[in-house]
C-alpha cells in the first residue's frame, strides 16, 4: 500500500515525463493535451481536434519557438517534454470530468503559462537573420527566461515529415538548441571571470597598470590585441573597456592556477547548471600542469574553455543581481483549461556566485565597456547597459570567429540580462552581436 501511494503521489510525474517509460502518453487516451502559452496569453502550442476526432498538435509561431517549446512528434523535446505531466493532467471541474467519463469523452488538459514573451522572442529571431547563433534574455531579479532563440531552427509542425532530413543535416544541426547545448570558446566575455580572479588574488587591484604596445610574448607564445592595436597604459577598468588581450594575457600569467580553477567552478564551469532543458556542461581546463601559453590564452577567453550562451547569461545575471543567481525558470504557472490557477512558480535563489562587492566592481567595469569601450553602440539610450563583447576564434587558420555580447540593462536597478552569440564571421566578429542585442533591447523598451 505504501509503495502504491508513493508511486502515484510522489513518482507519477517523473514516470510520465520519463523518456524511458513505454506508457509515456497513456494519459493521452483520456486527456486532450493542454496548451502552452506565453506570458501574455499568446498560444505557442495547442491541440486541434479535427472533425473525425483525430488530434493535431499545432505550433502557431512555427520555427520561432522551436527549441524552447519543442515538439511532440518522434518523441518530445523542450517544454513539451518537461511539462508533459501537466499537459496530460486535467484539473477541469470534477462534475465536468464525471460527465465526460459517462459520455466516454476526453477531458481538457491543463495549460502551461510560460515566462516567455512572444514579442521579444520574435524580435530576437528576426534580429539573428540568416546567422547561426542564439539569444537568451532573462530577468536578473527573478530568473524568468523571457526569450530563448536558436538558429538554424525547424518547423515543429512538420517534424514527422522532415525527421530524416533534420537528423541528417550535420552542417546546420537544426535540432540543436544552441542557447543551452552550444559549446563555444567564450572569447573576451571570459575576461569578466579573469578579472574576478585577479581581484580576489590582489586586494590592491585598483592599482593595476599595464603598458600595452599591441602584443605580449611569454615563453615563445605571442598574444596580439585586435588589429595589434596599442592601447597604451591601462588599468583593470580600461583593460576591460578596450578588451585588451595583452593586458589580460599579462594578468593570466600572474594568476594562481588552482585558485583560478576554483573561481571558474564557483561560476559553474565543470559543474551542473540550473536548467530544465538539456544543456552542455561548460569546460574550464586550467590545472597545475597548465603552461604559460594556456594561462594567457585562457585569460583572454581562448584556449580550451567552452561555454554556452545560456551559461554566460547566468554569470551575467549574478553580476547584475549583486552576486546572487536566481533560479532560472520557464514556467510561470499552471491553470486548468478555463484559466483557474492550479500552481504558481515563486522566484527563488539558486546561490551566491560572488559577493556583492565583487559584483559591484565587475558591474562598473562592464559599464565602461558600453560607455567608452567596445560596445558604445548601446550607450545614449533611455535605458543604461553594462556588458562585455567577445570575439572567439575557432578555425585553425584563425580567419573565422564567433561574435559574443553579454550584458544587462538599467545598471543601477538591473532588469534584463541578455546573451548573444553569432557564429562564423570574418574579421571583427565582436561587433556583430552588439547590434542584435540592441534590436532586442530596443524592442523591449521602445515598443
Amino acid at each position: 500500500m505504501a509503495y502504491i501511494v508513493y508511486f502515484y503521489v510522489v513518482r507519477s510525474k517523473d514516470i510520465v515525463n520519463s523518456a524511458y517509460n513505454p506508457r509515456l502518453d497513456s494519459y493521452a487516451d483520456r486527456v486532450i493535451r493542454g496548451s502552452i502559452l506565453d506570458k501574455n496569453g499568446e498560444v505557442l502550442a495547442q491541440t486541434q481536434v479535427n472533425d473525425d476526432g483525430t488530434e493535431t498538435r499545432v505550433y502557431p509561431y512555427g520555427e520561432i519557438f522551436a527549441h524552447v517549446v519543442g515538439y511532440t512528434a518522434k518523441g518530445k523535446s523542450g517544454l513539451e517534454s518537461v511539462e508533459n505531466f501537466e499537459l496530460l493532467t486535467s484539473n477541469a471541474f470534477f462534475l465536468e470530468k464525471l460527465a465526460n467519463e459517462f459520455k466516454d469523452q476526453k477531458n481538457m488538459g491543463d495549460t502551461v503559462i510560460t515566462t516567455l514573451d512572444a514579442n521579444l522572442q520574435q524580435t530576437a529571431y528576426s534580429a539573428l537573420g540568416d546567422n547561426k547563433g542564439a539569444v537568451v534574455v532573462m530577468e536578473a531579479s527573478t530568473g524568468k527566461i523571457l526569450a530563448m532563440v536558436s538558429k538554424p531552427a525547424f518547423d515543429p509542425n512538420t517534424v514527422s515529415e522532415n525527421w530524416e532530413a533534420l537528423n541528417a543535416d550535420d552542417s546546420s544541426s537544426p535540432l540543436l538548441n544552441r542557447a543551452t547545448q552550444g559549446a563555444y570558446a567564450p572569447g573576451s566575455t571570459f575576461k569578466v571571470v579573469t578579472a574576478l580572479e585577479y581581484m580576489r588574488e590582489n586586494s590592491a587591484y585598483a592599482n593595476y597598470s599595464y603598458d600595452c604596445n599591441g602584443e605580449i610574448t611569454a615563453d615563445g607564445t605571442t598574444i596580439h590585441c585586435f588589429d595589434s592595436t596599442a592601447h597604451g597604459t591601462v588599468d583593470l577598468r580600461l583593460s576591460m573597456a578596450y578588451s585588451c588581450n595583452s593586458s589580460f594575457a599579462n594578468i593570466g600569467l600572474s594568476l594562481d592556477k588552482s585558485a583560478y580553477r576554483k573561481t571558474a567552478e564557483e561560476l559553474l564551469f565543470n559543474k551542473a547548471l540550473p536548467s530544465v532543458l538539456p544543456y552542455s556542461k561548460s569546460k574550464f581546463k586550467i590545472d597545475k600542469n597548465s603552461s604559460s601559453a594556456d594561462m594567457m590564452m585562457t585569460a583572454m577567453g581562448q584556449g580550451e574553455t567552452q561555454v554556452s550562451p545560456y551559461h554566460m547569461a547566468l554569470i551575467t545575471a549574478a553580476v547584475a543581481n549583486g552576486g546572487t543567481l536566481m533560479e532560472p525558470y520557464l514556467v510561470d504557472s499552471i491553470t486548468n483549461y478555463t484559466g483557474t490557477q492550479v500552481s504558481k512558480h515563486k522566484p527563488s535563489s539558486y546561490g551566491k556566485l560572488m559577493d556583492s562587492s565583487e559584483a559591484a566592481q565587475l558591474k562598473e567595469y562592464m559599464k565602461a565597456v558600453v560607455d567608452e569601450g567596445t560596445a558604445t553602440m548601446l550607450s545614449g539610450e533611455s535605458y543604461s547597459v553594462a556588458g562585455k563583447t567577445g570575439t572567439a576564434e575557432y578555425s585553425s587558420d584563425k580567419e573565422k570567429s564567433h561574435s559574443w555580447f553579454m550584458g544587462f540593462t538599467n545598471v543601477d536597478n538591473p532588469e534584463l540580462v541578455i546573451s548573444v552569440i553569432v557564429e562564423g564571421y570574418d574579421g571583427n566578429a565582436g561587433a556583430r552581436a552588439v547590434p542584435i542585442a540592441k534590436q532586442v533591447l530596443d524592442a523591449y523598451y521602445y515598443q
